[in-house]
């Protein structure tokens, strides 16, 4: 069975768009698994923990025949590849791919919450996300515009020159 999934990417170490691009372009080569299509590039601030640099952030559709648990498997070994390194909440890193969405599936375990739990709250999410899907239903969040006018005070901006 093939399963529509949308995965945030965001980086802010060690060249962050490169990082991005590298993320996605690994993202396609995952077993069973198709890249769809992807966002353009946007830069954000941080949240949390501001003292560190700007994010560059995207969000890809994949269809794939993995189990939700096993993509986010996949999604951590990536990370790991790329060099991530979890040294405290909201820190810095060289990529981090969240499983965002995955079908209509509402889950809550101890190692996955899907839809992503704090991905109505981010525009550097929703933004991404809506270029994609356009005006998307998040199950138990709500839709993309109406949770991205909650947004108003967080600023994200296209990356200037991409190349997609």
């Amino acid at each position: 069975m093939i399963h529509r999934a949308y995965i945030g990417l965001g980086s802010n170490l060690e060249h962050p768009e490169h990082q991005v691009e590298t993320g996605l372009s690994l993202l396609s080569q995952l077993p069973g698994t198709r890249l769809v299509q992807r966002s353009m590039l946007w830069r954000s601030a941080p949240m949390g923990y501001a003292n560190q640099p700007d994010f560059v952030n995207a969000v890809a559709c994949l269809d794939t025949r993995l189990l939700s648990h096993e993509l986010l498997k996949a999604l951590q070994t990536i990370e790991q590849q790329q060099g991530r390194q979890r040294l405290f909440a909201n820190g810095p890193r060289t990529l981090d791919l969240d499983l965002l969405l995955y079908d209509s599936l509402e889950s809550a375990t101890e190692t996955l919450t899907v839809p992503h739990p704090r991905m109505g709250s981010r525009a550097f999410v929703l933004l991404p996300l809506r270029e994609l899907a356009g005006n998307l239903w998040i199950p138990g969040q709500g839709f993309t515009e109406e949770l991205l006018s909650k947004c108003l005070d967080q600023e994200a901006f296209p990356v200037k020159d991409e190349q997609n």
